[in-house]
């Protein structure tokens, strides 16, 4: 799987973990994503809901049967404009 196929994917409802942070108490988190804005994204945890800043963390998801990690930096976007970028 390439970065162009990972940034037409639709994240909400994926789950994911954080791998690395800027914050150490967010490495680990793990939940779903139930929404996403250009720099955030929300996870829905046992623990509640956490909001985190896209470009300060790396996450690790299962998409398709395959472990991906994925730098967030790369995904700092409104969704819709990511997918529009992706189509050039």
């Amino acid at each position: 799987m390439h970065l162009k196929d990972i940034l037409r994917m639709e994240l909400i409802g994926n789950e994911i973990e954080i791998v690395k942070a800027k914050n150490p108490s967010l490495k680990g988190v793990k939940g779903k994503i139930i929404n996403e804005t250009k720099n955030m994204i929300e996870i829905k945890t046992d623990q509640g809901l956490k909001k985190v800043i896209k470009d300060q963390v790396v996450f690790r998801m299962n998409f398709n049967d395959k472990i991906l990690e994925i730098e967030g930096r790369k995904l700092v976007n409104r969704p819709e404009d990511r997918l529009k970028k992706t189509r050039k």
